[in-house]
């Protein structure tokens, strides 16, 4: 079953391509979503990757958490369902 994750504290000038590069050195990468606002279009600094499987859910998180990417330290734990 894929594992959804939540990955904040991106800098603005982050790309889901650099995020997508990083995640899949912990495994399949299902997809990658860069939360944007719709007015600006400009990054709001988090997003979302769904990995293939929880292992590599669990490995992505203990990789990917506190890493640097673009000068700033990811959070990276498991997403909330979203509330109605």
């Amino acid at each position: 079953m894929a594992t959804k994750l939540y990955v904040g504290n991106l800098s603005p000038n982050t790309t889901e391509s650099q995020i997508l590069d990083l995640f899949k050195q912990s495994g399949n990468v299902v997809s990658c979503t860069l939360i944007t606002d719709k007015a600006t279009g400009k990054s709001k600094g988090f997003g979302f990757v769904e990995m293939g499987s929880e292992a590599e859910g669990a490995k992505a998180m203990a990789d990917c958490n506190g890493k640097e990417l673009d000068g700033r330290a990811l959070k990276v734990n498991e997403a909330k369902p979203r509330k109605a």
